[in-house]
C-alpha cells in the first residue's frame, strides 16, 4: 500500500480520538477475484509467457496480492511463477516520522533478482513513494532485465513520475478519502472499501 501517504495516516489516527468510516464497497470479493486474473492474463500476453518472470509482493496486502496474482497466472500458464515479499521500512523518506519503534516486516527473496522480470505487486497506489522505495531496495539486491508494477487499485494523485503497467481498478478519490483493501491473510474479509478518517 502507499504507506508513505496512506497507510501511515491510517495508523496516526488509532488511540487519537480519530475513526475511518466506511463509505461504500468499490470491489467484492468476486471482483477482487476477476480483476486478479483479469491482470495475470496481461501479464502473461505482455511477458510472452513466464519465463524469467517473477512476482514481489510489498509487505503488508501486496504479498497475499501477489500471491493470488500468481495463482491465476499457474491456472494459465501451468506453470508456478517464483515470488517473494519485499519491505520498505527503512527505504522510506518519512521514516523520521514513524516513531522509535517502526512496524518491520520480512524481505523475502528466493531468487536472483539479475536478469529477471519482476512483476513488483502492491494493493493501492496513491503518491508513488512506496513503490519508489521498493525500487531503491530491489536496485540493492541486483539489476533486473525489466520491473513491471501491478496494483489493485489506482487512485490518482500521484506526487512522483510512476504509472503502473497492470491495474485491477481505477478509482477517482478526492484526497481525503482512503482506499482500503481487505484480504483474508489480515482482515475478516475480502473486498475494497473507500472511506474518510473522521473524529469522534
Amino acid at each position: 500500500m502507499e504507506r508513505c501517504a496512506h497507510a501511515f495516516f491510517l495508523a496516526r489516527t488509532r488511540g487519537s480520538g480519530m475513526n475511518f468510516v466506511e463509505k461504500a464497497v468499490i470491489m467484492n470479493s468476486s471482483e477482487m477475484t476477476r480483476a486478479v486474473k483479469r491482470m495475470a492474463h496481461e501479464v502473461v500476453e505482455a511477458n510472452k509467457g513466464v519465463k524469467d518472470l517473477v512476482l514481489l509482493g510489498i509487505q503488508r496486502r501486496g504479498v497475499p496480492l501477489a500471491r493470488m496474482l500468481g495463482e491465476a497466472i499457474k491456472q494459465i500458464e501451468g506453470t508456478e511463477v517464483p515470488q517473494g515479499a519485499l519491505d520498505i521500512t527503512f527505504y522510506r523518506d518519512d521514516l523520521s516520522t514513524l516513531g522509535p519503534a517502526p512496524q518491520v516486516a520480512s524481505t523475502e527473496m528466493p531468487f536472483d533478482v539479475n536478469r529477471k522480470i519482476i512483476i513488483l505487486v502492491d494493493d493501492v497506489l496513491y503518491t508513488g513513494r512506496t513503490v519508489r522505495a521498493a525500487l531503491d531496495v530491489i536496485m540493492d539486491w541486483g539489476r533486473p532485465a525489466a520491473i513491471r508494477l501491478a496494483v489493485l487499485v489506482d487512485r490518482g494523485h500521484r506526487e512522483l513520475p510512476i504509472r503502473p503497467d497492470f491495474v485491477g481498478k481505477n478509482v477517482p478519490t478526492s484526497q481525503k478519502e482512503i482506499i482500503k483493501v481487505k484480504v483474508k491473510d489480515f482482515d475478516d474479509r475480502q473486498e475494497v472499501v473507500v472511506g474518510e478518517v473522521t473524529e469522534g
